[in-house]
C-alpha cells in the first residue's frame, strides 16, 4: 500500500509518523513545498525576538532523520500541484528544477494549511509573512542590517501581536495596523483595553480603523492616506484555506470555504482523507462547521488519519473549543468558546460573569490581578465562553475551563472543583471557584447584575447607581451621577437612596454583592455592576475608541 501526504508540517507529519508506528510495511510519500519538514512554526517569531537563540531548535527534523527513523520518504521543494481522484494520482513538481511527474497512491491525505491573502501593492522595502523559516531569515536580515528598525505590522490578530512582542524585543520601532477598531477581534471589547495599553505602555504605535494600502521605499502608506516610515512590512493580515487543488480535484468544500470532511476527516472522495488549517472543524457549542488554525488539533487529528488509514480503532473527532492563548508584552491573554459578540450575533441567550481574581493568595508576594469573562447559557448553567487577561496565572485557569467545558460541567460546578493550593500558586477559593460562586449566584437569583455596556441605558430609564467604595476610590473616578455611600455605612444610609431601580457599584463586584444581598433585604429593586468599575471603565475605554 502507497500513501501520499501533502504537507510536511504539523497534520502531514502527525499522520505520517504515526500511520509508520502502525504500518511498517507501508510506503509513505510526503511532499512539501517549502524548505523544511516539521519545523517549530509556532516558535518562528521567538526566533525573531532572540527569545530562542538557536535557529536550528526550530527544525525538529529533516527529510533525511524522518527517513532513518521511520523509512518516510520526504520530498520538500515538491509542490503537489493537481489530482486525480479518479486514477489515484497527483502530479508533483519540483520547484528546484520545475520538471513534473505523475505519482500514484492508495491513500491521500491532504494537510495542505492555510495561505495568505492578496500582497499589498508596492515596491520599496520587504514585506514579509512569518509563516517560515525562510521568513524569519528575512525578517531577522533586515532587522541587523538597519541602525534603528522600523516596522509595520499589518493585522492585530494573534500572530500580529507575536509579531509586535518579538519585533520590540529585538528593539524595532513598531507600528501595529489593525483594520477594525481593536486587537485580538474575539475579544470582548472590555477584555481587550489591557492589551491596548500593553501595546502603549510598550512604546508601540496602534492605528486601528485603518488598512496598509500600499508600500513605498521605506514607507507605509494607511488607507487614511497617512504615510509611516518603516524598513519591512510585516504581513499579518490572516490566512484561508488553501484549498485550490482539493476544489479542482472535485473534493467538496463546506460553508466556510474549508474542506469538509466527517468525524473520521473523510473527504466525499474514497481513500482520501483532509487534515489541518485548510480543513473544516465542528463547532463545540453548535455543531456547525468552523475553522480554528491550531496547532495542538492539526497534530491530534493527523494522528487520528493515521488510525484510520491503518485501521486502527478509531473515535469520532471531539468538536473543537478553539482555545487560544497569546503573549502581549508582559500581558497573557486567553479565549476558549464563544465571544459575548458571537452569542449576540448569533442570538444565543447568555448570562455572563466577570471577575478579577488574583494568581495566588494576595498576602504571598507577586500576586498579579487578572480580568475573567465567563459566557454562561442560562437555560443549562453549561459554560460557552470564557476570556482571561493578566499577568500570571491565565494559562492554568484557561486550562481548568476548556476542560470543563469539554467534560460538560456547569458554571456552578466550579464551585467544587478541587483544586491545587498553596499561597504561591493559588488561594483557598481559587479564581476558578470564585467564578463558579458568581455564577451560582446568579443561576439561584442571590444576586441580579447589570453588564457595564447596560448601565447607560439603564440610567436613561431612572436608574441610579450607588457607589459602595471608600472615598478615595470615588474621587479618584466615578461613574458619573453616581451616589457615594460606603459599604460600611449602607445600612444606617440607605433611606438616603431614592425610590428607584438601583445599581451597586465597587471596584470588582464583590463588595458590590454584599451590597446588593443588603438593598435587596431592605426592600430596594437593585442589581449589582457586574465586575464593577474596572470593567465599567475597560469597556468605556475601549468603546470610546470606535
Amino acid at each position: 500500500m502507497r500513501t501520499i501526504i501533502i504537507g510536511g508540517v504539523a497534520a502531514g507529519m502527525s499522520a505520517a509518523t504515526r500511520l509508520r508506528r502502525l504500518d511498517e510495511d507501508r510506503e509513505i510519500v510526503v511532499f512539501e513545498r517549502g524548505h523544511h519538514v516539521s519545523f517549530a512554526n509556532c516558535g518562528l517569531p521567538y526566533y525573531v525576538g532572540g527569545v530562542i537563540e538557536d535557529r536550528s531548535s526550530l527544525l525538529l527534523q529533516t527529510p533525511a532523520s524522518l527517513a532513518s527513523r521511520f523509512a518516510l520518504q520526504v520530498h520538500v521543494r515538491h509542490e503537489v500541484v493537481a489530482i486525480d481522484t479518479a486514477a489515484k494520482t497527483v502530479k508533483v513538481r519540483d520547484l528546484e528544477t520545475g520538471d513534473e511527474r505523475i505519482e500514484p497512491f492508495d491513500d491521500l491525505v491532504l494537510g495542505m494549511g492555510a495561505t495568505t491573502g492578496h500582497p499589498i501593492p508596492g515596491e520599496g522595502m520587504p514585506v514579509i509573512t512569518l509563516r517560515s523559516v525562510e521568513d524569519v531569515d528575512a525578517i531577522t536580515a533586515v532587522l541587523a542590517e538597519a541602525a534603528s528598525p522600523r516596522a509595520v505590522v499589518a493585522g492585530g490578530g494573534f500572530i500580529g501581536i507575536e509579531a509586535v512582542e518579538n519585533l520590540v524585543a529585538r528593539g524595532a520601532r513598531v507600528t501595529l495596523v489593525q483594520r477594525g477598531h481593536q486587537v485580538l477581534s474575539p475579544l470582548d471589547p472590555e477584555m481587550v483595553s489591557p492589551v491596548h495599553r500593553a501595546l502603549s505602555d510598550g512604546g508601540v504605535d496602534l492605528r486601528t480603523g485603518v488598512t496598509v494600502s500600499g508600500i513605498g521605499a521605506r514607507v507605509a502608506t494607511l488607507s487614511d492616506g497617512t504615510e509611516v516610515p518603516a524598513d519591512l512590512v510585516v504581513d499579518a493580515r490572516g490566512v484561508r484555506p488553501d484549498v485550490h487543488i482539493a476544489r479542482a480535484a472535485g473534493i467538496a468544500l463546506g460553508p466556510t470555504g474549508g474542506i469538509a470532511v466527517d468525524d473520521r476527516h473523510r473527504t466525499n472522495v474514497p481513500d482520501v482523507w483532509a487534515v489541518g488549517d485548510a480543513v473544516e472543524k465542528t463547532d463545540h457549542l453548535d455543531g456547525t462547521a468552523t475553522l480554528v488554525t491550531m496547532a495542538g488539533l492539526a497534530n491530534r487529528h493527523g494522528r487520528a488519519v493515521a488510525d484510520d488509514i491503518a485501521g486502527a480503532a478509531t473515535v469520532a473527532a471531539t468538536p473543537a473549543l478553539g482555545t487560544t492563548i497569546v503573549g502581549v508584552l508582559g500581558l497573557t491573554v486567553g479565549l476558549v468558546g464563544w465571544s459575548e459578540r458571537r452569542l449576540v450575533a448569533a442570538g444565543r441567550p447568555h448570562r455572563i460573569v466577570h471577575t478579577h481574581p488574583f494568581s495566588h493568595a494576595t498576602y504571598y508576594p507577586g500576586a498579579e490581578q487578572m480580568a475573567m469573562k465567563l459566557l454562561i447559557d442560562p437555560d443549562t448553567d453549561l459554560i460557552l465562553g470564557a476570556q482571561l487577561v493578566g499577568r500570571s496565572g491565565v494559562d492554568k485557569r484557561l486550562d481548568v475551563l476548556a476542560v470543563a467545558m469539554t467534560a460538560g460541567l456547569t458554571a456552578s460546578a466550579l464551585t467544587q472543583l478541587e483544586l491545587a493550593y498553596a499561597p504561591q500558586y493559588g488561594s483557598a477559593k481559587d479564581a476558578i471557584n470564585m467564578a463558579g460562586y458568581v455564577a451560582e449566584n446568579l443561576a439561584t437569583g442571590a444576586d441580579r447584575t447589570i453588564q457595564w455596556h447596560e448601565v447607560d441605558a439603564a440610567r436613561a430609564a431612572g436608574a441610579v447607581v450607588v457607589d459602595v467604595r471608600t472615598t478615595g476610590e470615588h474621587e479618584a473616578g466615578s461613574i458619573p451621577g453616581s451616589i457615594l455611600i460606603p459599604l460600611d455605612e449602607l445600612r444606617e444610609r440607605h433611606g438616603e437612596l431614592p425610590d428607584a431601580p438601583l445599581i451597586v457599584q465597587c471596584k470588582v463586584g464583590q463588595r458590590g454583592h454584599t451590597a446588593s444581598r443588603i438593598l435587596q433585604q431592605l426592600g430596594h429593586d437593585v442589581r449589582n455592576l457586574d465586575g464593577g468599575w474596572l470593567t465599567w471603565t475597560d469597556g468605556a475605554e475601549t468603546a470610546g475608541r470606535s
